[in-house]
């Protein structure tokens, strides 16, 4: 054992005696699962239990313990640092992760953002503005008509054409079919316009056939890959992420990931789950739902995603917030007055429903945000 610790805050919810109890208690469940009568003195009780370095009253009835953890616990596997951080507790009621301290010799073990915030600008070419997104839907149309959707886009200059997170391979709309016919018809965009859109499909599949898709994308001229880590898991992510013969930013979408963040006494806070374990496991945008959409996030909590995303995480890379869920192109300019131009703003039904022309709606998207 070298000795170094990284921290994790939780928030717990109670009487300050009993809060003081669940964050002892803490230490032991993430550890060594055993009462602390059972706990061996020497290096499993003086290194391997969770040690309680901070606890201090929030407000009333709500309290904060700061608890340190042997690098070495993690088995430096994201996997199992997950685990660690929050595995059995997270069954528990009134306990929420607040944040995680991690310092370079753990964060060193991950790759982090392949491309960040700057290396997805270099690759759209766009260094001074917000990047604008939205998604190819609905479902149940064939690949040809979600072609020539992205095709329009391109040609309006939308800078990422996602696929919608429904689309997967469905009979009526099949993966490759969709990914070859998106990806020619955005790169065809491009000749006309000269612009560096990228298409991004969905690649969340049955682990059986991730890999597959991963490459067959990447061979069709995907210029990004839509990933779901709530169903794929984040450590496939970071596998992603890190594998050489794909290096293609990666777009995570929070789908599965919500009731982690929606109460406020239990799950992770949402600076910790859409920022820092977005970076910790290689994803270079995390989408969200933004405040004053129909999924219920506050400003604060938009806020404090910025600040997970952006915040000084070792050398790792600050990566994109990309706000969406329900936007309207109205909301563009307060969303601007929030978030500045570092971010990705996503925004899919209402470019639809402006009116029929794609092009002309993308262009005034692009209008909104001063490009």
């Amino acid at each position: 054992m070298i000795g170094e610790r990284f921290t994790v805050v939780y928030r717990i919810v109670g009487d300050e005696a009993a809060a003081l109890e669940k964050a002892n208690v803490i230490c032991l469940e993430q550890t060594v699962e055993v009462g602390d009568e059972l706990v061996p003195d020497g290096f499993i009780r003086d290194h391997v239990v969770g040690q309680l370095e901070q606890f201090s009253v929030v407000a009333s009835g709500v309290y904060e313990a700061q608890i340190s953890y042997a690098i070495e616990t993690s088995a430096f596997e994201l996997t199992q640092l997950l685990n660690v951080v929050f595995g059995n507790t997270s069954i528990k009621a009134g306990i929420k992760v607040e944040r995680l301290g991690l310092g370079e010799d753990i964060l060193s073990r991950f790759s982090g953002p392949r491309f960040g915030i700057a290396g997805l600008r270099d690759i759209v070419g766009v260094y001074d503005k917000p990047l604008l997104c939205t998604a190819l839907k609905p479902m149940g149309k064939s690949a040809a008509e979600i072609a020539e959707l992205a095709y329009q886009f391109a040609l309006g200059g939308i800078d990422i054409i996602k696929d919608d997170h429904g689309l997967s391979n469905q009979p009526f709309c099949p993966f490759d079919d969709r990914v070859k016919a998106c990806a020619e018809a955005v790169a065809k965009a491009n000749q006309k316009t000269a612009k560096q859109c990228i298409y991004v499909p969905n690649i969340t599949a049955p682990a059986t056939e991730i890999k597959n898709r991963v490459h067959f994308a990447k061979q069709a001229g995907a210029g990004g890959l839509l990933i779901s880590p709530g169903l794929m898991g984040f450590d496939t992510m970071r596998a992603i992420a890190e594998d050489e013969s794909v290096s293609l930013p990666l777009i995570s979408h929070p789908a599965f990931l919500g009731a982690m963040v929606t109460s406020p006494e239990n799950g992770i806070s949402h600076a910790a789950l859409f920022g820092q374990l977005q970076r910790l496991a290689g994803a270079d945008a995390s989408i969200y739902p933004n405040y004053g959409g129909r999924f219920g996030f506050s400003r604060e909590d938009c806020q404090n995603i910025v600040a997970g995303c952006q915040e000084s995480l070792g050398h790792y890379a600050p990566i994109f917030p990309a706000p969406g869920g329900g936007m309207t192109l109205e909301k563009v300019p307060d969303m601007l007055a929030l978030y500045g131009n570092e971010v990705i703003f996503l925004i899919g039904g209402a470019l639809y429903s402006r009116s029929a022309n794609l092009v002309e709606n993308a262009q005034y998207f692009l209008s909104l945000v001063g490009r």
